[in-house]
């Protein structure tokens, strides 16, 4: 494991704050929302889970992309919801939900493509995909954006992490996916709630989801909670999710699932 005693202070602090309040009591989709918030301002950094060497557990509460800002968030609500307050628990719990089975295993056990985290996560039941519920569409993708990027992954120098890839990404070309094209967004957001995971699909060859992040409903509008790479740090949009998908050509629309 890759971590820091500032990392374990910040989980123990936040845990131990939560429990004293009561919170355990609270609606889940309230409890991810407020650790979400927790870390409004914390600093955006790309590839926090790359480096050189064998996979290990990462874990970092003092910067975020934006999968591992989503994941934390899940993980410590369910923490705050059981009342438990430990390190460790945070760190088996961030472990089952980041890798394929629950365990790391190399770097090709990393769920490296939301819509297979997604996938994973839900066998597991500890998320549930609303998104053809919701009025979503079939599409298919052919995944290899990572594998095509072979020499930006140290992970993939590898040749046996790189084949146990390769045969990953066919098992996620094969899945039908279900997605809302962002034309038809305003029509299923009265079915999304707070603490909605928020996946935004992408028009980009061999890539399934470009930007992932949390639902918030202001004044009766979704909005996106989320580690911004433009801000530069954590952020709750100021405009709505319906004009951040249309601000970029490539944002084709939104995959919707619900933490149990």
């Amino acid at each position: 494991m890759i971590t820091s005693r500032e990392d374990r202070a910040i989980c123990e602090t936040l845990l131990k704050s939560a429990r004293e309040r009561g919170d355990g009591r609270k609606p889940f989709s309230e409890l991810i929302l407020a650790a979400g918030r927790h870390f409004l301002g914390t600093p955006y950094e790309p590839d926090t889970l790359e480096g050189e060497g064998p996979e290990k557990l990462v874990v970092n509460l003092r910067a975020f992309d934006c999968v591992t800002f989503v994941e934390n968030a899940i993980v410590l609500a369910g923490l705050i919801r059981s009342g438990k307050t430990a390190f460790t628990d945070f760190t088996t719990a961030l472990e089952k939900v980041r890798y394929r089975r629950s365990r790391c295993d190399g770097y090709a056990s990393r769920l490296h493509y939301f819509t297979d985290w997604i996938y994973d996560n839900g066998r597991k039941g500890l998320v549930h995909d609303i998104t053809h519920e919701i009025g979503g569409i079939s599409f298919r993708k052919t995944f290899h954006w990572l594998t095509d990027r072979r020499e930006d992954h140290p992970g993939l120098k590898d040749p046996i992490a790189f084949r146990r890839m390769r045969i990953i990404e066919g098992s996620c070309s094969r899945r039908s996916l279900f997605f809302i094209p962002k034309a038809s967004l305003e029509g299923a957001a009265d079915r999304m709630t707070d603490g909605d995971i928020i996946a935004m699909t992408t028009d980009e060859r061999g890539l399934d989801v470009s930007h992932t992040g949390l639902a918030v409903r202001t004044e009766g509008q979704l909005h996106f909670l989320h580690a911004s790479s433009a801000a530069g740090r954590v952020v709750l949009s100021e405009i709505t999710l319906n004009r951040y998908l249309l601000a970029k050509r490539s944002r084709t629309g939104i995959i919707v699932c619900r933490a149990i």
